[in-house]
């Protein structure tokens, strides 16, 4: 019940008290981002939801838009701003996707939303996260985040599914405050984001 019904009740009426919350916070990091990126405070990407439905992303815009004398955009490390920077290692960047959850693009608690080419890449048992609307946050992202496997995430992501209960969705926002203060699992290593996804 919980699954088919509560879950989206649940998902539009925190999204929409947490826009209402955030409001102040939201407000001043589009206008610092909107001068640290030229005007572009927001970034909008196409992802795959449920059933693999594409939906447009919408997340702060952390890094700019500078390229190198080829006119290629230079590394992640080079195109974070300082704000950015602030904004991810605090996790500001995921607030606009309560946007997402209001539309129901995406739920609060569920596999985060990888990249369309990756479609083509998963095997049987990957294709199973799409079986969900995918999360702000999830079980990889409070085992891990960016600093683990991509073969550890998708298994966390299939546990979740075959797991999907209140108590657990629960647990998960619980444990995602607490990896938000201590800032755990944001980057792998030296890279600014999570590797490519390059299959099997």
């Amino acid at each position: 019940m919980y699954r088919k019904y509560l879950k989206r009740g649940i998902d539009f009426f925190v999204a929409f008290m947490g826009l209402i919350f955030l409001s102040p916070v939201f407000l001043f990091v589009t206008v610092g981002l909107y001068f640290a990126n030229k005007g572009k405070p927001f970034f909008f990407q196409a992802r795959p939801g449920l059933n693999e439905k594409i939906f447009k992303i919408i997340k702060f815009k952390t890094m700019n838009d500078r390229k190198d004398s080829h006119g290629i955009l230079l590394p992640d490390a080079d195109r974070l701003t300082t704000i950015g920077a602030f904004v991810r290692k605090t996790s500001l960047d995921e607030i606009p996707q309560l946007i997402n959850v209001l539309k129901g693009d995406m739920s609060l608690i569920g596999p985060r939303p990888l990249l369309p080419q990756y479609l083509l890449l998963y095997d049987y048992k990957q294709k199973r996260r799409h079986e969900v609307r995918p999360g702000i946050t999830g079980w990889a992202q409070v085992n891990g985040r960016n600093a683990i496997s991509w073969q550890k995430k998708f298994e966390l992501d299939i546990w979740y599914i075959d797991n999907l209960t209140f108590q657990n969705d629960l647990d998960i926002f619980y444990k995602t405050i607490k990896k938000t203060i201590r800032r755990e699992g944001i980057s792998q290593s030296d890279n600014i984001t999570m590797e490519i996804f390059k299959g099997n």
